[in-house]
């Protein structure tokens, strides 16, 4: 598009007469709210852009909302021709462009070429007419790609900025409406007074005042400022009268005149009623008092000052009959004042009955005192009103307006913001789920009662069957018949029901609670529908990446229904929930792959005959369930049994490939001669320098050897050697754990190949059991190294006497409770008994000797 054709679309928001007066009204009322730059502030913040702009569109652009540039850097009016807005007000969707600068429509403008804009997408703002009023937009200074979720996420945020926008408009025709009120009542001259007779304070309003000539600095506020402004002929009588009304705690009604300083005399009407105190003594004087003087009957005054105001009015006797109506009051009650004259409200206005209405007249004739409430009174009015009621000596006076729209306004406002704030905890709920029921267990509680009375979230597992994990009704007692109800109703339901509609075409299906009902079988699924009494329900597919892998049924109660607004958000958090449940199951793939291989390259253990051996490998719960520990146990050709525990620094796909060719490497170089423990960890360091690995870890080996006489004599030499790992523990016959001498462990692997290591020997006896672990087995986050190793002391201690497997799976028990922070790898063997007797010289308690390192190793 040329500049030219940017000046035809303005040219078209100019020549729509009913358009460009909307957008008049709604820019006359938005100034200054701040509700518009939290939405604008909301809209970047989502969708990640950097800054945001609210414009209003009539001959010019107007910002009424922004976020994200510097104060005083918006331009408040731009000319239609000179912004990209233009276009996305005139645009059949939301006006995507990644990069303005190459765009041709748009490269030309101002903020494109001053490289404010550089991304950009902006939606409309339709009104409930139908006329575009202006645009929401988001952008970037640098190019990105928009998404089909960033512009939808973008309309329903201008549909609430919308909403904002009537709100505001709503808000300020109704504050225009008071001030006409107290104008009218202004205009009329008609002043309040309040004497407390306890303390003699009496209190007058400014119209009072100013009838009787006073300031608020000059008037002391008692009843001598009142008595001194009184013609002194109409003192007495009035004075007469007043007493008559405290004495007989009833009504006074006077006229009088008064002497005001200026020189002026004027006539004033006064009422009024004494009310009694505990006692039955009139503790205070209520009324109101206007200037007659223009006109000394009053009626006609006041009567005309009553069908001049913009609000509704009636007047009620004590035996509550309307004696007063006004033309507004005939309007939004709809009926003329003939026929309501003489009539009794309760009896006239039926659902005023046991109502707030009745509740409220009668506390404010009871207790003198005005009152104020929002009320909605049904057909056929049905509509919401703005009352204030006082007592009056002839009864009630009663003023009211008609606030439906603005109520409608205000709650369809704070329903946006509920969906908002539902999609913003659904992304924050799901956006670490990486498990079934963590994606999607948790959902109903979710969008119950927001967008729905009650929920139930419906899953595909991997063999394709459908089942209900997850359910939630806003009403407690009936949380149990929901849970039943799930637990039935899949396996009732036909394949023509909505829920199967929706999972095979991934489109979502709305239905009648009646037409599911006769779609059940007889029986208790449908006993539990009738129950539940739902009103209508709707499916909406849970999506995945080309697939549909769940439902989210929503269940709408008895005069209840989804609106268009609910639907879109219902698909956004389903299409949100199916994304999450689709990530968790491609966790749980690779999670299963890698762990698979991993589990691929640690082979089972040989079964020497002079010893039992036991592996055991646990993944870490998180992160990637894969990592660099390792175990290995084999027989060297000189029938030694070796046993190697390991572990590569990291927590990665590299480290367990890593790992994988350590251990490859070490069971080549241990396998080909019988070199001892040193000797194979001195090789394996000179083989990682020269493939250069790139890799660290430590590495723990042990052989065990037998001569003939030590074979006689029922014992076992252990060597081993150690590259910054643990070292072995061991158990002896008795029960009992042996503490190795103090050791220090050698350099880790891949540090430097020629670093010298050394080699320690542990004389064994027979059913002597060595464990060879990795630190995942003792390290926490909670706890340091040291503590650990005294657990597992203890726990060692605790299950000696059990046979060799079943010792391993108790200390992962007891240790990580079968969920470790980290790999853990295990190896263990246990020496057999022989029925020989034991040396004399070797006592059933003896600590295993240490014999010093070999010089040569």
């Amino acid at each position: 598009m040329r500049a030219s054709d940017v000046e035809l679309a303005a040219e078209a928001l100019r020549s729509d007469p009913a358009r460009l007066r909307a957008a008049r009204r709604l820019r006359g009322a938005q100034a200054g709210s701040p509700a518009l730059d939290r939405l604008v502030e909301l809209a970047a913040r989502l969708l990640g852009a950097q800054a945001g702009q609210i414009s209003l569109l009539d001959d010019v652009q107007t910002v009424a909302g922004v976020a994200g540039l510097p104060p005083g850097s918006a331009t408040r009016e731009t000319g239609l021709p000179d912004t990209p807005c233009t276009l996305a007000a005139t645009g059949p969707d939301a006006l995507v462009i990644p990069d303005a600068r190459a765009d041709e429509r748009v490269a030309h403008l101002p903020t494109v070429t001053g490289g404010l804009v550089v991304a950009y997408l902006g939606a409309p703002l339709t009104d409930g007419e139908g006329h575009v009023v202006g645009t929401l937009c988001v952008f970037d200074p640098l190019p990105r790609e928009w998404t089909e979720a960033d512009a939808a996420t973008l309309r329903q945020l201008a549909a609430s900025v919308v909403t904002e926008l009537e709100y505001t408009a709503l808000t300020g025709e109704y504050e225009r409406q008071h001030l006409r009120w107290r104008l009218a009542m202004d205009a009329g001259r008609v002043g309040t007074f309040d004497w407390d007779l306890r303390t003699g304070e009496l209190v007058w309003d400014d119209p009072l005042m100013a009838v009787f000539g006073y300031t608020p600095e000059d008037f002391d506020g008692t009843i001598t400022a009142f008595n001194r402004r009184l013609h002194p002929d109409d003192l007495p009588r009035v004075s007469e009268a007043l007493r008559a009304c405290i004495d007989g705690i009833g009504d006074f009604e006077a006229e009088y005149r008064v002497e005001r300083p200026d020189g002026d005399t004027r006539w004033v009407q006064a009422r009024g009623r004494a009310l009694a105190g505990p006692d039955g003594r009139a503790v205070r004087l209520l009324g109101a008092a206007y200037d007659t003087t223009e006109d000394r009957t009053g009626d006609v005054r006041v009567t005309r000052v009553l069908e001049a105001m913009p609000a509704g009015f009636y007047s009620l006797d004590p035996e509550w009959r309307f004696t007063h109506v006004n033309a507004e009051a005939e309007r939004l009650l709809g009926r003329s004042r003939e026929e309501l004259l003489g009539e009794v409200i309760w009896t006239s206005f039926p659902a005023t009955v046991n109502s707030v209405w009745e509740e409220s007249y009668r506390s404010a004739v009871r207790t003198g005192l005005p009152v104020n409430f929002d009320a909605h009174y049904p057909a056929p009015l049905d509509g919401w009103y703005e009352v204030r009621a006082w007592p009056t000596p002839e009864g009630l006076s009663v003023y009211f307006i008609e606030v439906t729209e603005r109520k409608l306004a205000r709650d369809h406002a704070e329903r946006s913001a509920q969906r908002l704030a539902l999609l913003a905890q659904v992304s924050a709920e799901l956006s670490g789920a990486l498990d079934t029921r963590s994606a999607t267990g948790h959902l109903p509680r979710l969008v119950v009662p927001t967008l729905a009375e009650w929920c139930i979230v419906t899953v595909v597992d991997a063999d394709g069957r459908a089942r209900d994990v997850g359910w939630w009704h806003a009403d407690p007692s009936r949380r149990a018949l929901v849970e039943r109800y799930a637990a039935v109703r899949l396996d009732a339901m036909p394949a023509t029901s909505p829920v199967a509609r929706a999972l095979l075409a991934g489109e979502a299906v709305r239905a009648a609670a009646a037409e599911v009902r006769t779609l059940l079988p007889t029986g208790e699924a449908q006993d539990l529908l009738t129950a539940l009494a739902p009103e209508s329900a709707a499916c909406l597919p849970l999506r995945g990446r080309g697939r549909t892998l769940g439902v989210l049924t929503l269940y709408a109660g008895v005069g209840e229904s989804l609106t268009r607004e609910d639907m879109i958000t219902a698909q956004d958090v389903a299409d949100r929930a199916g994304l999450a449940l689709d990530n968790a199951r491609l966790y749980a793939q690779q999670q299963q792959l890698a762990e698979g291989l991993q589990r691929s390259l640690l082979t089972e253990p040989p079964e020497p005959d002079h010893a039992e051996i036991a592996v055991r490998y646990l993944p870490a719960v998180e992160a990637a369930r894969v990592g660099g520990d390792w175990y290995d146990a084999f027989l060297q050709p000189g029938g030694a049994t070796m046993l190697v525990i390991g572990d590569v620094v990291g927590h990665d796909t590299e480290a367990a490939a890593a790992m994988g060719q350590l251990r490859g490497l070490l069971r080549g170089i241990a396998t080909y001669s019988d070199a001892p423990p040193v000797e194979v960890l001195r090789g394996l360091d000179t083989s990682m320098a020269v493939l250069q690995t790139h890799v660290l870890a430590t590495a723990a080996v042990a052989r065990f050897e037998q001569t003939d006489d030590e074979r006689r004599r029922g014992i076992t030499r252990m060597r081993w050697a150690n590259a910054g790992h643990l070292p072995p523990l061991v158990i002896n016959p008795d029960g009992s754990v042996a503490e190795l001498a103090a050791w220090k462990g050698d350099l880790l692997l891949g540090v430097d190949a020629s670093t010298a290591r050394q080699e320690s020997v542990v004389t064994l006896d027979r059913g002597s059991t060595v464990l060879l672990f990795t630190d995942g087995l003792v390290e926490r986050r909670d706890a340091d190294l040291d503590a650990g190793m005294v657990r597992l002391r203890e726990a060692l201690a605790d299950v000696a006497h059990l046979p060799l497997q079943q010792l391993l799976d108790e200390v992962l028990e007891r240790l990580v409770d079968g969920r470790p922070e980290d790999d853990v790898a295990l190896v263990a063997v246990r020496l057999h008994r022989q029925d020989r007797p034991r040396p004399a010289e070797a006592g059933p308690n003896d600590v295993p000797d240490v014999v010093p390192p070999d010089p040569a190793g």
